[in-house]
């Protein structure tokens, strides 16, 4: 599983223009299946992503291709966390 974080940069003003590539991102995320949760980082710190059932090249992959990130509207960090235990209703998250 891995979290994504998605930190505003210096570039942070040109977010308006790339805004509706970037909602169909996500939308292809969600709709693949990989994203389970994306959400704002509080207070405007840019954004952050649950993602799941991908490996390391594909999400390192998926990220590239958001158009915040190719231009430079956010940074991208990719934390890798195995799973070791869980609530019951996020059981489906070990390996």
């Amino acid at each position: 599983m891995f979290v994504v974080l998605l930190r505003f940069s210096e570039n942070k003003a040109q977010a308006p223009r790339f805004m509706e590539g970037h909602k169909a991102w996500i939308q292809r995320g969600v709709d693949d299946g990989i994203f389970l949760l994306v959400g704002s980082l509080r207070p405007d710190g840019g954004g952050a992503v649950l993602a799941h059932d991908t490996t390391r090249p594909e999400i390192e992959a998926r990220v590239k291709e958001d158009p915040f990130v190719e231009e430079d509207v956010v940074r991208a960090e990719i934390l890798e966390i195995e799973p070791n235990r869980t609530d019951e209703r996020l059981s489906f998250l070990k390996g």
